[in-house]
């Protein structure tokens, strides 16, 4: 009885939070209220190294439909990216061709001792930024013509907010196990989790960052992004400052969209182990708490099929059998609810077992204090930040040929 009716508790639990979760994510008609006046926006595009898609995702860049003066600048670390000559070429096409804003590409180069590389790209695009409003932008993402100007909507909402955000959405179609693994940690975990924990308001104490706008005296008052030197977990980190500085963090409704395809399960791993390290670093226990009862809601119903199938007990094991096969398909509903392409029945397996690999990179990060990121690694203290002192940018950037 006592295995039952934790098998059912279970349940009921997992039942429960997916119906929360899919009303926080339920479509919405969008109203498009125009302003009389948008203000001129430079979005800073961090880039190291050669992204799926990547020519696809400048182009994208650049076409933004935003309706007012858009400066996009893409910062790289050096000559020799392989990434340089394609955002080249497709900044050269963009003012060849007349149309609306101004782009460049910028050689920041390397970032020093106790500065991510990305980091260094912010301070960097930071400093050269002449728009009104300055925003950042990852580069494996793929904006459409809505999620600029739903994020810019967003900010202006209030005088309070200083800063906004877009939620991600991995929109294409999974073609191997790491794509439904990164498709159930953005679309089925963090972005449901982030659209029920901000409630009605849309504010939340920090910020998922891959593309945040901010009014320029908000980021004045933090001390510009360089006042996060030493993390490893930038947007979140500044994200927390402005927070803290008296401003508000709110999340928009337009989702941005991420580019992937063809991600085993060995390329999805250290992007896990990054992400488990941000959770960590950049996540306040109030935010995190549910991700970890649902972890422990799954290895409760494991752990209890496993003593009630020892123990003779059929219908006891069912039971927590079923709780793991609704919270399986709670993540595969839910990725579809938020956007994302369906899971092939071939690959459902796959979010089944993003809850057993969890715990083994929980472990890796816990024993091992250094993780890769584009190219490079960095050595982590016990707070997973730079273990390595920050010093001033000595470095000047300039304009690539």
């Amino acid at each position: 009885m006592l295995l039952g009716l934790i098998g059912f508790a279970v349940l009921a639990l997992v039942v429960t939070w997916h119906f929360r979760l899919s009303r926080a994510i339920a479509p919405r008609d969008k109203v498009l209220a125009f302003r009389k006046h948008y203000p001129s926006v430079t979005v800073i595009r961090p880039v190291r190294g050669k992204d799926v898609g990547a020519a696809d995702n400048f182009r994208a860049a650049l076409d933004t439909g935003y309706p007012g003066e858009v400066e996009t600048l893409f910062i790289f670390d050096d000559d020799k990216d392989p990434g340089l000559p394609i955002a080249q070429e497709v900044v050269a096409a963009h003012l060849a061709s007349g149309r609306r804003g101004s782009a460049a590409v910028v050689v920041a180069g390397a970032p020093p001792a106790g500065r991510t590389g990305k980091l260094n790209a912010m301070v960097v695009g930071q400093r050269l930024a002449r728009g009104e409003l300055i925003a950042f932008g990852d580069s494996d993402t793929r904006p459409d013509h809505d999620v600029l100007r739903g994020v810019v909507d967003t900010l202006l909402a209030s005088p309070e907010n200083g800063s906004a955000f877009a939620p991600v959405l991995v929109y294409d179609a999974p073609q191997a196990a790491g794509d439904v693994f990164y498709q159930v940690m953005q679309n089925s975990l963090y972005s449901p989790l982030a659209a029920w924990a901000s409630g009605q308001k849309r504010e939340l104490p920090f910020i998922m960052g891959q593309l945040m706008v901010f009014r320029r005296e908000a980021l004045a008052a933090i001390g510009g992004v360089e006042s996060v030197q030493g993390q490893l977990v930038d947007d979140m980190a500044i994200g927390k400052r402005v927070h803290e500085h008296g401003f508000k963090n709110v999340m928009s409704r337009s989702p941005l969209h991420i580019a992937t395809g063809g991600l085993t399960l060995r390329k999805f791993l250290p992007i896990f182990r990054r992400w488990m390290y941000f959770s960590r670093n950049g996540l306040p226990t109030s935010f995190v708490w549910r991700q970890w009862l649902q972890g422990a809601e799954w290895f409760i119903a494991f752990g209890t099929v496993v003593a009630a199938l020892a123990t003779g007990h059929l219908v006891a094991a069912l039971l927590s059998l079923l709780a793991m096969v609704a919270q399986t398909a709670s993540l595969i509903a839910l990725n579809r609810r938020y956007g994302g392409a369906p899971i092939p029945p071939r690959l459902w397996w796959a979010a089944a077992a993003f809850y057993f690999v969890s715990p083994v990179v929980l472990v890796q990060n816990m024993l091992k204090n250094r993780v890769e990121w584009r190219g490079r690694e960095y050595k982590l203290n016990t707070a997973a930040a730079l273990a390595a002192p920050a010093p001033v940018l000595s470095t000047e950037p300039r304009l690539a040929a």
